[in-house]
């Protein structure tokens, strides 16, 4: 059975809120499914995935710190182990999300990953430090669109179109 790594880092809710739906809707199709926090998800986590989601807060620009350490502790040992997997990025953030989704997709091209998806940036419109920094409610409609994402992915890993 095909198998959908969920990868995610969450300070405020809104990045783990978005993780969990998608897993929700992946769950709905004949794929494993299992979500890991970035601080927990290890090299063989990676390796024994088909597909992967990766789900973050963009913090000052970018991806947050913890995605970041996850990536350069799995960076050198999966390379070249994983190539032509597919993946997908979701990023919550407080206006724009793009520095976040750029980088990324730099580090999966290193990995000559498939980008099987858009990206999604669920905006927030945080911008006080108060904002920035209280929990965050996802609205329904956001987490729709996060459980299709994750159904569509795990339909294609199930399918083997990627």
């Amino acid at each position: 059975m095909a198998e959908l790594l969920i990868v995610w880092h969450s300070r405020t809710g809104g990045s783990e809120a978005m993780a969990r739906a998608a897993c929700q809707g992946a769950a709905a199709e004949d794929c494993a499914v299992r979500m890991v926090a970035a601080g927990d998800a290890q090299v063989e986590d990676m390796l024994r995935a088909d597909g992967y989601l990766f789900v973050c807060p963009e913090n000052l620009a970018a991806m947050s710190g913890m995605m970041k350490e996850f990536f350069d502790r799995t960076y050198y040992p999966v390379l070249g182990r994983i190539e032509g997997r597919g993946y997908a990025v979701m990023v919550c953030a407080g206006s724009d999300g793009e520095s976040a989704v750029r980088q990324i997709a730099r580090i999966a091209k290193g990995w000559r990953l498939r980008e099987v998806a858009e990206p999604m940036i669920v905006n927030t419109d945080a911008q006080t430090p108060e904002a920035i920094l209280a929990p965050k409610v996802i609205g329904e409609e956001e987490l729709a669109t996060c459980r299709e994402m994750g159904q569509a992915l795990a339909a294609g890993l199930a399918m083997g179109v990627f």
